[in-house]
């Protein structure tokens, strides 16, 4: 199976990370699992303002530079592994 985002696929469960929101509600503080979760218990509206910051940047395919901030369509990529990975 070809990963739509290699470089979000290999991010550790483990690595700290924030969740933001555009539409200024608080963020959350903890690690890329922290983050998935929760964005799988987001209404759609609130998974299109949701950005996820990292700790370390990862590659971005079809770019020269690494990138620090995850979007919505990358954080959907990370919640389907986090379920694949629990069932």
């Amino acid at each position: 199976m070809e990963q739509k985002y290699p470089g979000v696929a290999a991010i550790p469960w483990d690595q700290p990370a924030t969740m933001i929101d555009l539409d200024g509600k608080p963020p959350l503080i903890g690690t890329i699992r922290d983050c998935a979760v929760h964005f799988g218990l987001y209404k759609a509206e609130a998974k299109v303002h949701a950005r996820v910051l990292l700790t370390q940047p990862v590659h971005r395919e079809g770019r020269k530079t690494r990138t620090w901030l995850l979007e919505p369509d990358e954080i959907a990529a990370l919640a389907e592994r986090l379920k694949r990975e629990t069932n």
